[in-house]
């Protein structure tokens, strides 16, 4: 694995430890692994969402 550094604010940092104290996550890594998925997720499904929508407008259209 490769270390990334990061500067957070103090309410974010706060936030992480509240959340890692009521037992949703391990630790900061793990957090901050699932939320850059998540991040990644949504991006690609966002990405998809365009391309299908410039083919279905090419395809109405008949444009490129």
């Amino acid at each position: 694995m490769e270390a990334v550094p990061a500067k957070l604010t103090h309410q974010l940092d706060a936030e992480m430890d509240e959340v890692i104290r009521e037992g949703w996550y391990a630790n900061r890594s793990e957090l901050i692994r699932d939320a850059v998925r998540e991040t990644l997720r949504r991006a690609r499904a966002q990405r998809i969402e365009v391309a299908l929508r410039h083919d279905v407008d090419c395809g109405l259209r008949g444009k490129d």
